[in-house]
């Protein structure tokens, strides 16, 4: 028989991403944005089924993919080497090269937000004239005239839907991830959707159900967010809809057959459902998938859905008459099945205080065991890993390591006390259900104390930093990919459109100097004795090229064994197949190099 070798890192990692589709309303055509090629593009497949072919050419991360509702035009978002600066194009319906049709300059953006039912008014938010807080304006694509709808201030405020006659408006305003409020705009006259916009809460994913009537999702006076009702005509705020444990994370509106379509979060995990106008009879649907990333409901009821699973990468879905979900894309890893790949035991620990912490544990496969493991502290902070395929996971799983990922406090999915508990803590308690967590992999037999890498990037990286500076003897060696290097450079080198947030985020330096500093990853130099390999992103807008130089250059002048690896091409992740490639590539013997 033939000896076939151990899958190479390539064959993980030439799975695709999808990060976002749509369907046409005649649901004739599908088009998807993804890294099928190598480089994000959009991709197309004829509906019902089809073979995907490659729709617009232009090499670069997509914000946002809208046909016209007369499949004349396509409507895209596109940025530069990953800064996150999205500008607005146009494409014929038959695809080609995109056209700048809402562009400036360099550093500005342009947000879409909404295409009026005829095709013929465009609303959008940019940052040019007020980079803090945004502008909302409208673009007639018939003249071409362009007037302002509402100048944005106090905080980030966004375009978030328009009534059906285009006269009633809801926008939101963001002062942090926990803290967005929203209000309809008729005319003059300005309304909270909310009681009280001076509570922290959150209000956001409205829908209208007719031109005096807002649906939306908040946690207003809850630990979870549910829908809520706004009556426009009697000013009216009322709860329409909770699911006990979870929380509502978007609405759809089906207008045709009088129904919303709601996900939910839950832990590690979503759910879908169906409820009918007077939030009566809900119904939970079977979801082909973990993790839910969106759904798109058509006129004729047919119900799209992109999402993932541990061992099952972005797919989407098409479920027809409520009958057997169909999968419209086979994006798969290279020659391996899911049952060749991990499914993660879901565990719960006690941290310094007392608190449960739930975490994800993915133990290698006895015949694959090397017999170390990867502590992988999460991005955001206030994210959470979940059952979320990842190349990195299932790639170095098969090369024997185990990968435990908790969910310390700040992580979403656990209620709004839980995510509020980062706010202005990124370094003390996140830190010590860390610490926690390893002890638990120890006390448990599943880690050997001299058998542990430190794995993390964004504010993963930061961690990873942080624990390596304050704790560098759990750890053989570590690996920080775009993390916060120091509190202080980073607050004043986001986008400008953060800077409204970092107060309630992270805090103030003046301030809070004594605890920028006992959070500050450098101010832990001295600790910082084990090998380590940085990654970074040369583009990277929100965790900037410098918080790793600095970091790099210090421990170099130190004398400490640091590899330093730049991506002129990438800013804050990997869009580019093969730099992807290359960096778990050297991930992996970096971490080999360092098991002796």
């Amino acid at each position: 028989m033939i000896n076939f070798p151990k899958p190479t890192v390539e064959q993980f990692f030439r799975t695709y991403m999808i990060s976002d589709f749509t369907v046409s309303r005649d649901e004739k055509r599908l088009i998807f944005s993804s890294n099928l090629n190598g480089n994000v593009n959009l991709w197309a497949m004829d509906l019902p089924a089809g073979f995907p072919y490659l729709f617009a050419q232009r090499d670069e991360s997509v914000s946002f993919i809208k046909i016209d509702p007369e499949n004349r035009f396509v409507l895209v978002g596109y940025d530069k080497d990953g800064d996150e600066n999205h500008q607005i194009f146009g494409l014929p319906y038959a695809g080609g090269l995109p056209q700048p049709l809402l562009t400036g300059e360099p550093d500005e953006k342009y947000f879409f937000s909404h295409l009026s039912e005829d095709g013929k008014r465009l609303y959008y938010m940019t940052s040019k004239g007020n980079p803090t807080y945004l502008n909302t304006r409208v673009h007639n694509l018939e003249d071409g005239s362009d007037r302002l709808l509402l100048e944005g201030v106090e905080g980030v405020t966004e375009l978030s839907a328009v009534s059906d006659n285009e006269e009633a408006f809801v926008y939101s305003r963001a002062f942090a991830n926990t803290y967005v409020t929203s209000f309809v705009k008729i005319g003059d006259e300005m309304h909270n959707l909310t009681p009280d916009a001076t509570k922290v809460h959150i209000a956001s994913d409205p829908v209208f159900t007719d031109d005096s009537t807002v649906y939306f999702v908040t946690n207003y006076d809850s630990e979870y967010s549910y829908v809520a009702k706004f009556d426009i005509g009697a000013k009216q705020f009322s709860r329409a809809l909770e699911i006990a444990g979870e929380s509502v994370e978007s609405l759809k509106w089906h207008k045709e057959s009088a129904a919303f379509y709601i996900t939910t979060e839950k832990g590690v995990a979503d759910s879908l459902y169906r409820v009918d106008a007077e939030m009566e009879n809900l119904q939970k649907l079977d979801a082909p998938v973990d993790i839910i990333e969106k759904i798109q409901v058509t006129k004729s009821g047919s119900l799209y859905l992109l999402g993932k699973s541990s061992t099952v990468p972005h797919n989407i879905f098409r479920l027809e008459n409520g009958a057997e979900w169909t999968r419209l894309t086979k994006n798969i890893v290279l020659g391996l099945e899911s049952d060749d790949m991990v499914e993660p035991d879901v565990v719960t620990y006690n941290s310094f205080d007392g608190m449960e912490i739930e975490a994800l544990l993915f133990r290698a496969k006895p015949e694959n065991d090397n017999g170390h493991t990867i502590f992988w502290p999460h991005g955001g902070p206030q994210a959470a890993e979940r059952k979320s395929f990842r190349s990195m996971f299932q790639c170095f799983l098969n090369r024997g390591y185990s990968v435990f990922a908790p969910n310390f406090r700040g992580s979403t999915d656990y209620g709004a006390s839980f995510v509020k508990l980062v706010e202005q803590d990124w370094g003390e308690g996140p830190r010590l259900d860390c610490l926690a967590g390893i002890e638990w992999l120890f006390d448990e037999g599943i880690s050997d104390r001299d058998k542990l890498f430190l794995v993390g990037g964004s504010y993963g990286g930061y961690m990873a930093l942080l624990l390596h500076g304050r704790h560098p003897e759990y750890f053989k060696a570590v690996v920080d990919i775009f993390g916060v290097s120091d509190l202080f450079t980073f607050y004043n080198s986001v986008p400008e459109h953060w800077k409204p947030m970092m107060e309630r985020w992270i805090g103030n330096p003046e301030r809070d100097k004594e605890r920028f500093i006992k959070d500050t990853p450098t101010t832990y130099l001295d600790g910082m004795v084990k090998p380590m390999l940085v990654i970074q992103g040369a583009k990277d807008p929100r965790v900037v090229k410098e918080e790793s130089d600095q970091i790099v250059a210090k421990l170099r002048d130190a004398g400490r064994d640091v590899e330093y690896l730049v991506l002129d091409d990438e800013g804050h992740g990997f869009s580019r197949k093969e730099n992807e490639i290359a960096v778990y590539s050297r991930m992996l013997d970096f971490l080999a190099k360092h098991q002796g």
